[in-house]
């Protein structure tokens, strides 16, 4: 399931919860091994994979204890341009490259 815009805040935490068990089981750790190495408690993480609210801070630690810690950054990129900015920014850029002087040494063909 595509998380976007429209899907309900309850619907999208299901579905990181059920991501997250997913990706607990595929790499072998039990409940309780990986809330140990996240250092949360195994009721932390059993809450966040039945889709019930939690604190960010729980993601984070589960995360590094994943080893996925590039999905952290994923999250609010550093930097972030809107579509708009990048459209005026490619217009600055053409305007402001100079055009190169025609090496022709009749002017007619200059144009």
């Amino acid at each position: 399931m595509k998380i976007n815009n429209l899907t309900p805040d309850t619907t999208a935490l299901q579905e990181l919860g059920t991501r997250l068990a997913r990706i607990r089981k595929q790499r072998g750790y039990s409940q309780q091994r990986l809330a140990d190495d996240a250092g949360i408690g195994v009721a932390t993480l059993r809450r966040i994979e039945d889709g019930r609210d939690s604190q960010l801070g729980s993601w984070i630690k589960l995360l590094k204890a994943l080893q996925m810690s590039s999905a952290i950054d994923s999250l609010l990129p550093e930097s972030f341009q809107s579509p708009m900015a990048e459209v005026k920014a490619q217009g600055k850029k053409r305007r402001n490259q100079v055009e190169e002087p025609s090496t022709s040494p009749w002017q007619d063909e200059q144009q």
